[in-house]
């Protein structure tokens, strides 16, 4: 590798890994060096919203170094909300090309612009001599077809960007099927700027196959292997590893996690609806990590009220299940 320690970046995933979640997650374990945080949507007529940038808050986010990432598709309001990134002392800023879901390409943002090389053309050629910060780019291999890669990567070469952040699936593949890291390595051949590895990072195995493959790159992107195994970036970076022989360290240490995003999101929801749908969304990842989880787990995602949520997570943990996640 370039670099005896490569840098992780927790992944943007939108409803998940907000300031919340991110300020949580460094008090309880070790190993992410970056985030960049859910998209922000640009506004027409070059309008803000204060409670859309309140996740990058850079007050908020002393403890963890965050990119924002923008999605749009209208050059003048991109450059508005990039200046104001800026202003706010962010240097770089993402454009989100990658989004998978049909409702946001259907829009033509996200991954729906990736099918128009010449759309994404016109918008750089517009951006970037324009806005203040400097401008990645988060990409899939295409919108329909991985073949898309090629005119995409063409393009993007005649354009100042800082780097390229490639998830080596299409828009309309979603999460299905697996990484394909023969699509990563022809398009990084091809590619004149920096790019980082995204995709089916979920255990050290994967981890190590990714780095033997790519061993020119040093910025890989997780999110939800680290979801459903908040010690990964420790593993990876073998960080903090005698939990590994001790089942109820594990557990504990995910108890206090767990308790700590749940105080701390109750201070920010409303009402017990939004904290617990919250809550749940966190399970949905953390929970089929842990063998025989199937049935508890079931019973936890239909709890209605706070307490009656508070009751099955005490079951859950006093079930001992062992904390087994990757591949299953």
């Amino acid at each position: 590798m370039t670099d005896s320690c490569p840098c992780l970046i927790l992944a943007p995933l939108q409803g998940v890994t907000d300031v919340v979640f991110r300020q949580t997650y460094v008090r309880h374990f070790t190993g992410i060096d970056q985030a960049m945080a859910p998209f922000i949507s640009t506004m027409s007529s070059r309008r803000l919203k204060p409670s859309r940038l309140k996740d990058v808050d850079p007050e908020l986010n002393k403890a963890l170094p965050v990119v924002p990432q923008i999605l749009g598709n209208q050059p003048d309001d991109f450059i508005y909300l990039g200046d104001y990134l800026f202003d706010m002392g962010y240097a770089q800023v993402n454009w989100n090309l990658g989004c998978p879901h049909s409702k946001i390409a259907k829009k033509m943002r996200g991954s729906g612009l990736l099918s128009h090389p010449d759309k994404i053309d016109a918008f750089l050629a517009r951006v970037i001599p324009a806005m203040k910060p400097a401008l990645s780019v988060k990409i899939r291999l295409g919108r329909k077809s991985k073949e898309e890669i090629r005119d995409l990567i063409q393009m993007f070469n005649s354009h100042k960007l800082d780097e390229i952040i490639l998830h080596p699936r299409t828009g309309e593949q979603m999460y299905t099927g697996v990484a394909d890291v023969d699509a990563f390595e022809r398009a990084m051949s091809d590619c004149i700027h920096p790019m980082v590895y995204n995709g089916d990072i979920v255990d050290t195995a994967s981890w190590e196959r990714i780095r033997l493959r790519f061993p020119g790159i040093n910025r890989f992107m997780i999110g939800r292997g680290i979801l459903s195994n908040p010690f990964l970036p420790e593993q990876i970076k073998g960080v903090n590893i005698d939990y590994q022989n001790t089942e109820a360290q594990v557990r504990e240490r995910l108890k206090n996690f767990h308790a700590d995003l749940f105080n701390r999101y109750k201070q920010v929801f409303s009402g017990p609806g939004h904290l617990i749908g919250r809550m749940k969304g966190f399970w949905g990842y953390l929970g089929p990590s842990f063998e025989n989880s199937k049935k508890p787990l079931k019973k936890l995602l239909k709890s209605n009220s706070e307490q009656d949520y508070l009751d099955r997570v005490c079951e859950f943990w006093e079930m001992k299940l062992r904390f087994c996640p990757g591949p299953k």
